[in-house]
C-alpha cells in the first residue's frame, strides 16, 4: 500500500477546522467557500474543471472541502484504495485534512467539521450517499447536484444505466438544487443529448458529467449570489420515472428475448456489473458437455442473419461474430467475449479456441442462472 493510502486510511479526517491554518483563510478571505461531494472517476472530472476555475483571478469561490465514499477494496489485488476524488485531490495538491470520508453524511463528527467551514454552498456529483436535512440546513445557497439524466426522469442511483436499458434516443443532464426527496429539487439547467445506438454507460457518463461540468460552472455566479433560486423551474412529478441501483443478479442474458433488449442491456450494464451468459461447448468426439460462463463485453443486433433457418439452440459464427438467434426472429451478434480469469477477446478468437467443438445456449437462463 503506499503512503497516500495509508495516511488516508489512518485519518478520522476529524480535523480541528478552525485551527486549520488553511480553514481559516477560506473563511477570511473574499472567495465563498464551496464544499464538493463526489466519489468515481466521473467526479474527478468535476472537481478538476472546480479547481481550475476556482484559481483564477477572477474566480468568486474556493474549494474549501472534499466529501467522498471512504477508501475500499479494489481492483484485482483487492488493495484497499481512496476513492478516485480523494486520490484527484491529492494529487493536485489538496490538503488530506479537508477530505471527508464519513461512511454516513448524517455523522456529528462530520456535520460539525462542516459546519465549521460555513459553505456557501455544496456541490454533489456521484457522491454515492443520502443526505439528510441536518446536512442541507448547512450550507448558506443550498445544495446542488448534477444528476446525469433530463429531471423528472430517471430519479435515482443509475441514471444512465437505466436509460441505456430502455433504449432512449435522447438523454442528458441536469443542474438541481437537492432536497429531501429522491433527485426532485428545482431544476436550475439542463442540455440534451441524443444517444447513439451503440454508446456504452461508461462513455456516455463520462461525456455527460464532462457538459455538466460546464453548465455548473456558467451558472455558479448565479448560485453564489442567490438569484439562481428565483429562475430554478420546479419538477413535474407527475412525469418522474425512477432508475433503482442495478444488482449483480440483472447481469444475466436470456436469449428468449430480443436481440435488441439484450443488446441495451450489455450496453448499460458495461463497466459494471458487465452481463453474462451461459454456454454448451458440445464435444461430440467424447460425448461431453462442459458448461461455459461468458461476460458478454459488445454486441450489435444482426440485421442480415436469418434466424430461421437457424438450428435451435445453437450459435453459429458469421462475419467474425457469435450470433445467437433471439426472441420475434432476431439475433444478437457477440463481437468480444471474456472467460473468468482470462482477457478480453474478440469472437474470432474465442470461436477459433473452441477447435470444431459445437457452441449451444444452455438451458438455463434468466433468474434461474444467478442460482447457480
Amino acid at each position: 500500500m503506499n503512503n497516500t493510502s495509508t495516511m488516508l486510511l489512518r485519518r478520522s479526517f476529524c480535523c480541528a477546522t478552525l485551527s486549520n491554518p488553511r480553514c481559516s483563510s477560506s473563511l477570511n478571505n473574499k472567495k465563498k467557500p464551496l464544499v464538493f461531494l463526489g466519489s468515481p472517476q466521473v467526479s474527478a472530472k468535476v472537481l478538476d474543471a472546480l479547481f481550475n476555475a476556482s484559481h483564477s483571478q477572477d474566480s468568486s469561490f474556493e474549494v474549501a472541502a472534499i466529501v467522498t465514499q471512504p477508501p475500499s477494496q479494489r481492483n484485482r489485488g483487492r488493495k484497499v484504495l481512496p476513492s478516485a476524488v480523494a486520490q484527484h485531490a491529492l494529487e493536485r495538491g489538496f490538503s488530506s485534512d479537508l477530505i471527508f470520508t464519513p461512511e454516513r453524511a448524517n455523522e456529528e463528527w462530520f456535520l460539525a467539521n462542516l459546519k465549521a467551514l460555513e459553505p456557501e454552498l455544496c456541490i454533489t456529483a456521484a457522491y454515492g450517499n443520502i443526505l439528510s436535512n441536518k446536512f442541507l440546513n448547512i450550507p448558506k445557497q443550498g445544495t446542488v447536484n448534477i444528476h446525469p439524466s433530463l429531471l423528472p426522469l430517471y430519479r435515482g442511483a443509475a441514471p444512465v444505466q437505466r436509460a441505456l436499458q430502455d433504449g432512449v434516443r435522447e438523454t442528458g443532464v441536469s443542474l438541481a438544487f437537492t432536497v429531501k426527496a429522491l433527485d426532485a429539487g428545482p431544476i436550475i439547467a439542463s442540455q440534451k443529448v441524443g444517444v447513439d445506438d451503440n454508446i456504452k454507460a461508461p462513455e456516455i457518463l463520462d461525456f455527460l458529467f464532462d457538459i455538466g461540468s460546464k453548465l455548473l460552472l456558467h451558472e455558479l455566479p448565479s448560485i453564489i449570489d442567490g438569484t439562481a433560486r428565483t429562475k430554478a423551474q420546479p419538477q413535474d412529478d407527475s412525469k418522474a420515472t425512477l432508475a433503482p441501483k442495478i444488482t449483480p443478479e440483472e447481469s444475466w442474458l436470456s436469449f428468449d428475448q430480443d436481440a435488441t433488449v439484450l443488446h441495451n442491456k450489455v450496453r448499460a450494464f458495461a463497466g459494471w456489473p458487465g452481463t453474462r451468459a451461459r454456454v454448451l461447448v458440445e464435444d461430440a468426439a467424447h460425448a461431453q458437455e462442459n458448461v461455459l460462463e461468458l461476460k458478454i463485453i459488445s454486441t450489435k443486433v444482426s440485421s442480415t442473419f436469418n434466424a430461421q433457418n437457424a438450428e435451435a439452440d445453437c450459435v453459429a459464427f458469421r462475419n467474425g461474430a457469435l450470433v445467437f438467434t433471439c426472441d420475434g426472429g432476431t439475433a444478437l451478434e457477440v463481437l468480444e467475449v471474456q472467460l473468468p480469469g482470462k482477457k478480453v477477446v474478440n469472437a474470432a478468437a474465442f470461436w477459433n479456441g473452441l477447435r470444431g467443438q459445437k457452441l449451444k445456449v444452455s438451458a438455463n437462463k434468466g433468474a434461474a442462472m444467478s442460482q447457480a
